[in-house]
């Protein structure tokens, strides 16, 4: 989520991040985090407590709120889409043919 200020309402953050501030603290389905907050929401104390990275470039006047990594996880999902890929002997490889192994994706691009 890039943000040109951290004043943002809950709205805003629901609407970015797919967490919903309640009073119960910040919930995304079945999970809930306790804020322990009063009015408004303190974004750099939420993006704390939810393990979210928050990071400010002053050049431009922009702050970066990245997904939360509760758990030690710095994925939301670590479901990718499937995919075919030609593999070195001319065959096609599809992502899914992996399923259940652990898989390292390695993308370039040359800009």
């Amino acid at each position: 989520m890039i943000l040109d200020r951290l004043d943002i309402s809950a709205a805003e953050f629901a609407a970015g991040t797919g967490w919903e501030i309640k009073p119960e603290g910040a919930c995304k389905g079945d999970v809930c985090v306790p804020l322990g907050r009063g009015e408004g929401i303190d974004l750099q104390a939420t993006a704390d407590r939810l393990r979210m990275a928050l990071v400010h470039d002053p050049g431009e006047g922009l702050w970066a709120l990245g997904p939360e990594s509760l758990g030690e996880r710095a994925l939301v999902s670590a479901e990718a889409p499937d995919f075919t890929l030609p593999a070195f002997d001319g065959s096609e490889l599809r992502l899914s043919s992996l399923r259940g192994k652990k898989v390292l994706l390695v993308a370039w691009a040359p800009y």
